[in-house]
This record gives C-alpha cells, sequence and structure tokens, in this order.
C-alpha cells in the first residue's frame, strides 16, 4: 500500500457515469465542486480541486472547504464554452494538527516547548517560500514564543492569516489524487437558458399561395423579440424533393402547387448544403443571421439526415442507401408506414467512413455560415459512435455550438445521446399531464444521474404533436402548459400558432389538421383568443429570475388537491425560491393546501408572510406552513410567487 492511499477521496461531483461523460456547466457560473475527503485515526487533512482547460498546459488550483461529515467543497467559476478537466487532490494538513493539538495541551496546562519544534520546524521549510509580509508573520510567531507570549504566539499561530500562509506553503504529505480525472463541458449560456420558437420560413407570408421568404423571417424576429423568445428555430430550408412528394395533410400523392415536407431533402438545386431558392439566397440568409444576432436571438437549424430521391448524394452516392434485393433503393420505413419521399441512411455501408465525414461536413457548413444552434432530427436512428465522433470533433473547434436532440425515444437511449455529445434533447413532458406524472418524471430527470447531464427543452408543442389536453382543453390548457414549460426547466418552447390555441387535429392522431408540414400557413397573430401577452410575460418572469434559470434545483411542495402541482424552483439563496402552483386541470376551478417548508426559508412558525404574483402583480398574506390556493382555468390557472421580504 502507497502512504497516500490512506486518504479517502470518494463521492465525487460532479461525474458521470464513473467520469466516462463530461458534466455540463453554464458558462460563466459558479459550479459546487464537493467530494468525502477524510482519512483514518486523529490527523486533519487539507484538500483543492486542480482544474484547466483541455490543451492546457499548466493547472489551475483552488482550495477546498470542509463541511458536515468530511464533505468538501468549494466553488469553481466555469470559464468560456469549451471542455476542462478537473480533479480533487488531499493530503495530511501537519500544520493545522499540530496548532490544534498545541492549544488543547496549553488549555489543559501542559508543556507544550517538545510541540512548538514541530511548528518551529514547519516555519524554517516554508519561510524561503514565504513574502515578506508573510515572512515577518512568521517572526513574530516565533519572537512572541520565545521572547514574550507563549498564548499570544499560539493564538497568532490559530489565525486566518497564519493558516493561509501554512496552506499555501506546507509540503502536502502523503498527497492523494483522485483518479479518474473528470471532465466538465462549459456550455454557452443559450445552452443552458434559453426559449425557443419554431416557424415554418415559407410560411412566414399573408398569401398562403405566395412562400414567405427569409426576408419576410426579418419581420419575424421582431415578433418573436416581443414575445420574449431568444431562439427562433427554423424548419429545413433546403430545397425539396418533387419525387413523391407528399399533398395535404400528408397525402400520398401532391398536386399541383403543394409545396411538400421541408424533411424531405433535396433536388435539382442542391441538398443539405443548399438554400430553396423560394426561401432565397445564401446571403439573404445570413443577413437574417446577422439581424437576429444583433436583436439577442439565435438562428436554430434544422438538420435532417435524410434525402429524397432527387437529392444529389443519390445518384452521385447510391452505395450510402440501403437497397432491396432487386438493387433499388429502400424508402424510409417505420411498419406499417412508409415514407416513399425520403430515404434514410445506410451508416454500416462498405463507405460509411466517406458518408460520416460528409454528414459532418454539413455541420461544418453551416458553422461557417454562422449559425450555432442545429435541432438533429431522429439521432437516435444513427449509431451512437457517430454521434460521439462526430459531435466531439465539432466541438473542439466549435465550442459555442449546440445540439439538440429531437429523439422521442428509449429513456436509456435519450440519456445516452446527452452524455456522448448532445447539449439539450427533447423530453417526454409534451405527454406528462397528472400531478404524479410530472412529479415522477422531473424528480427522474432533474436529480440523480441523468439530472447531471440531461437538458430538457420544453415543447408545449411541435407540428408533429398536438396532444389530447390541448386538443380537448382549449386556451386554458394552452395557459396551463405554457406555465408548466416555463417554469420546470430553463428551456422550453413552442411551435407557431400556439400562442393562438390552434388545436384542430386529426381525429385519432397527434396531427393538426392542415398540417402546416405539408402546406403554407398564412396566421393572422392578432386575432381574438390569443395568449400573447400571457407568453411574453412568462418570459419576462424567466429573464428576470435566476431561479428559472438552472435546472437541478425542483422541489415539489406537498399539496392537498391532486388537480394542482406545486414546487419550488431557487437560485443560489435557498431561502429565496419561487413558488410555483398550477392548476393542471384545464376545465375545473380547484382549490388546495399547499404546504410550504418554512424551515427551508428562514420564516418563523405563526408569524404572518407575504409572497407576491409575479404573473398578475398581486400581494397574498400567508401564516403558518399549510396555506389555501383557489385556481381556475385560465388567466388564474397558475401563482408564480416570490417572497415579499
Amino acid at each position: 500500500m502507497r502512504v497516500s492511499d490512506q486518504i479517502v477521496i470518494e463521492n465525487v461531483f460532479p461525474s458521470v457515469a464513473g467520469g466516462k461523460s463530461p458534466y455540463k456547466a453554464n458558462s460563466g457560473r459558479r459550479l459546487a465542486v464537493s467530494a468525502d475527503i477524510y482519512i483514518h485515526g486523529t490527523e486533519l487533512v487539507d484538500a483543492r480541486i486542480r482544474y484547466r482547460r483541455i490543451g492546457d498546459r499548466g493547472w489551475k488550483y483552488r482550495p477546498m472547504k470542509k463541511g458536515d461529515n468530511d464533505r468538501w467543497s468549494c466553488n469553481l467559476r466555469i470559464g468560456p464554452p469549451g471542455m476542462y478537466e478537473f480533479t480533487v487532490q488531499a493530503w495530511v494538513d501537519r500544520y493545522t494538527g499540530a496548532i490544534k493539538n498545541i492549544r488543547k495541551w496549553l488549555d489543559a496546562g501542559e508543556d507544550i516547548s517538545p510541540d512548538f519544534h514541530t511548528i518551529e520546524n514547519l516555519i524554517a521549510s516554508i519561510r524561503r517560500k514565504a513574502s515578506k509580509g508573510e515572512k515577518r508573520l512568521l517572526k513574530s510567531m516565533l519572537t512572541l514564543y520565545s521572547e514574550y507570549s507563549v498564548k499570544d504566539a499560539i493564538a497568532l499561530g490559530e489565525s486566518a492569516e497564519a493558516v493561509s500562509v501554512f496552506r499555501k506553503y506546507q509540503k502536502k504529505t502523503k498527497l492523494k489524487t483522485y483518479s479518474p480525472v473528470l471532465e466538465i463541458e462549459s456550455v454557452p449560456h443559450y445552452g443552458f437558458f434559453s426559449s425557443w420558437y419554431e416557424i415554418f420560413p415559407r410560411s412566414q407570408t399573408d398569401d398562403p399561395g405566395r412562400p414567405g421568404t427569409f426576408r419576410d423571417c426579418e419581420s419575424t424576429l421582431e415578433y418573436v423579440k416581443s414575445l420574449g423568445f431568444d431562439i427562433l428555430y427554423l424548419t429545413p430550408v433546403h430545397p425539396i424533393g418533387a419525387t413523391n412528394r407528399r399533398g395535404k395533410n400528408g397525402a400520398m400523392k401532391a398536386k399541383k402547387g403543394d409545396p411538400g415536407s421541408p424533411w424531405a431533402i433535396g433536388n435539382a438545386f442542391g441538398g443539405h448544403k443548399s438554400i430553396n431558392p423560394d426561401l432565397g439566397t445564401l446571403n439573404d440568409f445570413k443577413r437574417l443571421l446577422r439581424k437576429a444576432r444583433r436583436a439577442g436571438i439565435e438562428i436554430a437549424l434544422d438538420i435532417a439526415f435524410q434525402c429524397s430521391p432527387d437529392h444529389p448524394y443519390v445518384s452521385e452516392h447510391p452505395e450510402w442507401f440501403y437497397h432491396r434485393p432487386d438493387g433499388s433503393i429502400r424508402y424510409a420505413e417505420n411498419p406499417p408506414k412508409k415514407y416513399y419521399d425520403i430515404f434514410p441512411f445506410n451508416f454500416d455501408n462498405p463507405n460509411w467512413k466517406e458518408l460520416w465525414e460528409e454528414l459532418k461536413s454539413i455541420f461544418l457548413y453551416w458553422i461557417e455560415v454562422g449559425v450555432r444552434v442545429f435541432r438533429v432530427d431522429n439521432p437516435h436512428t444513427k449509431p451512437f459512435n457517430f454521434w460521439k465522433e462526430i459531435l466531439g470533433d465539432i466541438k473542439k473547434e466549435h465550442p459555442d455550438v449546440i445540439f439538440l436532440a429531437e429523439a422521442f425515444t428509449r429513456p436509456k437511449v435519450m440519456y445516452k445521446l446527452s452524455r456522448i455529445g448532445f447539449t439539450c434533447s427533447y423530453s417526454f413532458f409534451t405527454w406528462k399531464n397528472y400531478d404524479w406524472e410530472i412529479e415522477q418524471y422531473f424528480k427522474e430527470i432533474s436529480g440523480g444521474k441523468a439530472g447531471k447531464h440531461f437538458r430538457p427543452v420544453l415543447f408545449a408543442n411541435t407540428p408533429d404533436i398536438l396532444t389530447a389536453v390541448l386538443r380537448e382543453g382549449g386556451r386554458p390548457a394552452f395557459i396551463m402548459r405554457s406555465v408548466l414549460a416555463a417554469t420546470l426547466s430553463p428551456m422550453w418552447g413552442i411551435y407557431s400558432g400556439f400562442e393562438l390555441c390552434e388545436n384542430k387535429g386529426v381525429p385519432g392522431t397527434e396531427e393538426y389538421l392542415n398540417s402546416e408540414k405539408y402546406e403554407i400557413r398564412a396566421r393572422n397573430f392578432g386575432q381574438k383568443g390569443n395568449i400573447k401577452a400571457h407568453i411574453a410575460r412568462l418570459n419576462m418572469i424567466r429573464s428576470e429570475n435566476m431561479q428559472l434559470q438552472s435546472f437541478r434545483n425542483i422541489e415539489f411542495l406537498e399539496k392537498d388537491n391532486p388537480n394542482m402541482v406545486a414546487y419550488m424552483r431557487w437560485a443560489d439563496d435557498p431561502e429565496d425560491p419561487l413558488i410555483i402552483i398550477v392548476n393542471i386541470n384545464p376545465f375545473e376551478a380547484h382549490t388546495g393546501r399547499i404546504r410550504i417548508p418554512l424551515w427551508k426559508l428562514n420564516i418563523p412558525y405563526g408569524k404572518p408572510f407575504k409572497v407576491r404574483d409575479l404573473m398578475r402583480d398581486q400581494v397574498y398574506e400567508w401564516q403558518g406552513e399549510y396555506n389555501h390556493v383557489s385556481l381556475k382555468p385560465g388567466e388564474q390557472s397558475a401563482h408564480i410567487l416570490r417572497l415579499v421580504r
């Protein structure tokens, strides 16, 4: 056994999959690093974290502080986007152990002169390293001890200034370094806290007979900004195939003038590195990017790795696709459905390396154009090692780029995609409607193993998903679901039309009637019954309250009505949370009692306290642990409360 093995370092946080995957942290924010550190017997230990940006030669250090039950911690300020590595080091703190023992013996009336020799030896060992001011302090300790007052010498030795000097310079006896070295991915702010608004660029028009363009999208920027969204997500902007084009409502045959699905990518004008000429030019797109960034909005581009039969890849590289026994290329299939307008790539074809490099180059092309946010279609149908390789390569050169995984699949697969490189992900929030479902799901993804890396973007709707609660619950359901989405995660989003409470669906499905996937939809955004003001208010509350800007900080509260959910979110100060209470039944008014954990909020029992509803700027006076709440569908279906101190 090595001497260093006498010190135990375990339960290090953050650590994902035993150090096999990076922990995601918000660039510029503080991260609490902690570990259990202890040694047998009565020796004292000291500890620090050692960290650096991956690729840097030298290490940086930050001291750790001991808390209860041998739990050590320190706050680390996360640097610019990129990959960092860290570990924990611990050693025997000879000085602090010696000075504490001397104090005990001195107070007990014992002769401490033999033991003070230890201090003298330690002073001799560090004197040459100390600064002038520090040398004066060390000399004062010796002078006080030998010429004046032993008690004063020991008191000086116990001072924070003296302890700091010895902590800095003394030899790190029995030094132990935790293994493995752990990684932290510093994620740009829009990969940690953002509000998404999804559009079909071709629908940014007031005439369904004329497709909208990137120039029309410039006006959409102003609208999106007014609602408080900071990511404008565009469905695919590439040329659309003509062969087997889908018609209105997904009909197998398109009629003249049907624009087709933008996910059927590629025609004679080009493929994944080309712009649909109906939308404008590449310069128009670059202009949109510039205007968006000036407005504080990032443009998210949808990348779908599939091709229409007309895509140049099909004729140039037929070996990249699946083939039937007769030699024809196989269409996309999801039994019992077949999608005749697209071909999936074969990632295991003999020329897979060539295919992988080409697909990676698609991301690199649009990054060069100026895109920093990508929504990736169905990543769970592609090999994990493909994503790990290409996302890792891209992030090394472009750490400010983020990737959203559109993966509605098994939880373990979603978590795997998160661990191997995707910044954030769609989630099952869309289908969580009952109180127990919501509580159970968010406890799972915000805490434990998943909470260390999985970052959900809570979309209240998508072009593919119009849930039953929205179809049947009408406007109150849209208000209720938006509050949940905006307050349960730092990232949320809506698909255009949500704010208008669009809810006409195809019976028996979650598809929209007259789906925008297959036609141009010109909207009247001023129509009656919209909830634009409500959504703008939600996004303003999110931007003004740090409690809603991180994820591992949800605590569900006890309540006596299953038609409600109640939870707290906090930031740096656990005594200053937001308290969110939502009536999740869009059909009925409900009342209930919510239990407020007064002991956590430093509120005396029996003393009245006030809370302000940030949605309506109303103040309520509460008293005691249990407080009565009444919520009815519509604008009064939820409270977002903050303590009035």
